[in-house]
């Protein structure tokens, strides 16, 4: 437990009117404000209501008080929090007292980030209380909070405790020089790692899906003019967000819509018509489609069914790159009296639909989240972020390579570093193994008063 000398106080509800406005504290100094503010100390664990006073004893405000002794607190210190009426100038003027009462101002995250320095919780948890927050959907609420509860720290210390014991048995050898053979040619260590090799391929998976749901996917819609790329951004976002007409080059800029299908976020795009124009802001609008088609995690390419794929499509095809994250999408088979629904045997993934009817449109979703990897049943499931799947890819890695030196005869030193590089991953998921530098940038993104 880290014993810190300051006391700090923030506002824990949006700021603004409403109904309750709660202020926190915690630190060495909360009991001595406490007393300061309320003329006595509360009784710990109860909801009392009592009056907030100012320094002339005058009454700021009535309410609820919960006093929470450490270490049994949120961050493990004295914690207070006063529940008062929700107008802004009240919560103001009770942050102004506590503040000449010896506390400062918290930073963004402090809360949360005491709790982790103090073993309340782990890294993998704090970022859970802002990913619950921050949730954009049901499916990432119930993730994130799954993740809180601890199902995700379990499965990354479960993991760990194998690695350990397979450092044990590895770096026994190092010790007693004479059993290293018998170590590197035990089948049982090999087989181990493979079985925990298979584990941590099971993490990955659940570990992706919940990124999709906390982050999401950027969908862009490109194509040449008028095939309906706004039409179906305005019918996948259920409004008319887009202007639509007949007139080719309608839109200039790119168009923003989030929606979810099955609880997976995905952030729309529409772009300007691909083609060479003399028109200044028309040609600024093109740049900005490439640019957009360059960075999406999906590519809507639309065309006309009635012309296919042509020039500018596969200019575009050429510019992605790969084919894994484009869905060439066939529209207005209203018109070419085409059958709505998946292509099979298209070399791409391919659907027809029609944007104007809404044909296809199932289809087409269903191709999304295929092309995504997600399921929809994320039941156990927990929230996920980048650096978490980045420290699983190495842990991976590191066992691969400890599995290859295995069966290499290669010496024992090496099986050893790689199983270590593997350990040292798993750390830094739940903040075991972390530096200074990523527990500022975790924690400053965090609201303040968490």
């Amino acid at each position: 437990m880290l014993l810190f000398e300051d006391t700090i106080a923030a506002q824990a509800t949006p700021p603004g009117r409403g109904g309750v406005g709660i202020v926190r504290l915690s630190g060495p100094g909360t009991k001595a404000i406490a007393i300061g503010l309320l003329g006595g100390l509360p009784s710990p664990r109860r909801a009392l209501l009592r009056r907030f006073l100012d320094g002339s004893g005058e009454v700021i405000d009535s309410g609820l008080v919960l006093y929470f002794p450490g270490p049994r607190s949120f961050t493990g210190e004295d914690v207070l929090e006063l529940h008062a009426h929700g107008g802004q100038i009240i919560i103001d003027l009770l942050l102004e007292r506590v503040l000449q009462l010896g506390a400062r101002t918290a930073r963004p995250g402090e809360f949360s980030q005491r709790a982790f320095l103090n073993g309340k919780l782990d890294l993998l948890q704090a970022e859970a209380i802002a990913d619950v927050i921050d949730s954009a959907s049901a499916q990432a609420a119930r993730s994130a909070q799954r993740t809180l509860q601890g199902q995700f720290s379990n499965r990354i210390q479960s993991l760990m405790k194998q690695v350990t014991e397979l450092r044990v048995q590895v770096e026994a050898a190092m010790d007693f020089p004479e059993e290293e053979i018998d170590v590197l040619s035990d089948a049982r260590i090999a087989k181990r790692i493979d079985d925990l090799s298979q584990l941590l391929a099971q993490t990955v998976s659940s570990a992706r899906t919940g990124r999709l749901l906390r982050e999401g996917l950027t969908v862009v819609i490109a194509g040449r003019t008028n095939v309906g790329k706004s039409t179906l951004l305005n019918r996948l976002s259920e409004r008319d967000s887009a202007i639509v007409t007949s007139i080719p080059g309608t839109t200039r800029d790119l168009l923003r819509e989030t929606i979810q299908i099955d609880g997976l976020p995905l952030h729309l795009v529409d772009t300007a018509g691909l083609r060479t124009t003399s028109d200044v802001v028309e040609r600024q609008g093109v740049e900005r489609a490439w640019k957009a088609v360059e960075s999406a995690d999906i590519i809507l390419l639309m065309v006309d069914d009635r012309a296919g794929v042509g020039a500018q499509e596969q200019a575009a095809l050429a510019q992605v790159g790969h084919g894994s994250r484009v869905i060439v999408v066939r529209n207005k088979v209203d018109l070419s009296s085409a059958l709505a629904g998946l292509v099979e045997g298209a070399e791409l993934a391919t659907v027809r639909i029609s944007a104007s009817t809404g044909a296809g449109l199932e289809v087409l979703k269903a191709q999304l989240k295929a092309t995504a990897g997600y399921q929809h049943n994320t039941e156990g499931l927990f929230l996920a972020r980048r650096r978490h799947l980045e420290a699983l890819q190495r842990t991976s890695t590191a066992l691969s390579s400890a599995r290859r030196q295995l069966c290499a005869h290669a010496p024992v030193e090496l099986v050893a570093e790689h199983l270590w590089d593997a350990h040292r991953a798993l750390g830094e998921i739940t903040g075991e193994f972390t530096s200074e530098e990523l527990l500022e940038r975790i924690f400053s993104s965090f609201c303040i008063g968490k």
